[in-house]
């Protein structure tokens, strides 16, 4: 996770989206526990308040769950649920900004897919 925070966003989202970011890319697997609040404060000198906030917002969206005595654990079908959402969002929120991008350069779709292999 970064230590280089964004004077624009709250640091308890910017924590959560990254946590969210490692779930998706598989950096944490479902069943794997996450660091404990106070590791985490300490790792980036954060309160452990803004941590809490953003594990907060994972069990309120059903991706973590707290077992007691042990901490913060990934659910099973946590990544898929995750996966989901962030589609949807994308297609709502972005696509629509890329599309008419892509349509006002009159790229064609072969471009757009082997474009990317290049990179």
């Amino acid at each position: 996770m970064t230590t280089q925070w964004q004077a624009d966003k709250p640091i308890y989202l910017q924590l959560y989206q990254q946590v969210v970011g490692r779930i998706l890319d598989g950096y944490i697997q479902e069943g794997e526990a996450l660091p404990s609040v106070r590791k985490v404060a300490a790792q980036y000198q954060v309160n452990p308040i803004t941590i809490s906030k953003a594990y907060q917002m994972l069990q309120d969206e059903n991706i973590v769950e707290k077992q007691r005595g042990k901490g913060l654990y990934v659910k099973n079908g946590a990544q898929e649920i995750m996966l989901v959402r962030e589609r949807e969002a994308f297609l709502k929120e972005q696509w629509p900004a890329i599309l008419q991008q892509i349509k006002r350069l009159k790229l064609k779709p072969e471009t757009l897919l082997t474009t990317g292999d290049s990179l």
